[in-house]
């Protein structure tokens, strides 16, 4: 691992310790790229790939790049990875994580942005949004309906504007990996994070990013179940909402 937090990085900022956290499914294809270019341009961080029960090379490939390597039993999903990734950031003392994926969409060279933005703001939760700001992304357009119909519908819930509730590009503080450590939702994960956090009196904001294309294999969102996701996220959302508000308090203990 590296010495975190005592060597100057780029710029020279003093980083806080920080682990990426990459949920990974059959991405044996992408992830040593992904590995690489975040040793590139966050080499002081550690990275941790949750390989969520692949069937290919994903959990040996990133053990071989020297990331931590956290072998999921069988498929949980992509919010029970990303929880395991919050735990043992929370169990090993980490001051900041760094969500992304492992594809390659998400520019390894933005993760320094995401990192001293959350350092230098009040913000609990930092989200990269592909809307913010035209980087020169083009979502399918089913796909863009209906995340700019959540996008709306979670502005409303929360009260502040929200562009991109389906990005899985985020840093997060101590107080976010605390909670998310202990409470994170399993089915959309992402959306219903961001009322989640909201709730809970966490301070979310977002920055823009950019967003590449896959860097290999190939995406399991069809228009129709993005028209599914999207129905049934709303509805998780607003459920939700019925529920009592999570707090720090609440999960302080195991």
């Amino acid at each position: 691992m590296n010495d975190h937090g005592s060597q100057p990085a780029m710029n020279t900022i003093t980083y806080p310790k920080t682990l990426v956290i990459i949920p990974a499914l059959n991405e044996e294809d992408s992830i040593a790229y992904v590995i690489d270019l975040i040793h590139q341009h966050a080499p002081w961080a550690d990275i941790a790939v949750i390989n969520d029960g692949s069937s290919d090379r994903t959990g040996a490939i990133a053990e071989a790049c020297g990331a931590i390597a956290l072998h999921m039993p069988y498929n949980v999903g992509i919010g029970a990875a990303v929880q395991t990734g919050f735990l043992y950031a929370s169990e090993r003392d980490y001051d900041v994580t760094v969500q992304t994926d492992g594809d390659g969409q998400h520019p390894p060279s933005e993760i320094p942005g995401l990192v001293e933005t959350l350092m230098r703001s009040d913000a609990d939760i930092i989200i990269g949004s592909r809307f913010l700001e035209d980087r020169g992304y083009r979502a399918p357009t089913p796909r863009r309906i209906g995340i700019i119909i959540l996008a709306r519908i979670i502005s409303w819930v929360t009260g502040q504007r929200c562009t991109d509730p389906t990005s899985g590009f985020r840093a997060s503080n101590r107080r976010t990996i605390r909670l998310c450590s202990r409470l994170y939702p399993h089915d959309y994960p992402e959306p219903e994070a961001i009322v989640m956090l909201h709730r809970a009196g966490l301070r979310v904001r977002e920055v823009p990013v950019a967003m590449s294309a896959r860097y290999g294999g190939r995406s399991s969102i069809t228009p129709l179940r993005s028209g599914v996701y999207m129905v049934k996220v709303i509805l998780a959302i607003l459920i939700g909402l019925l529920r009592r508000a999570p707090t720090l308090e609440d999960h302080a203990t195991t």
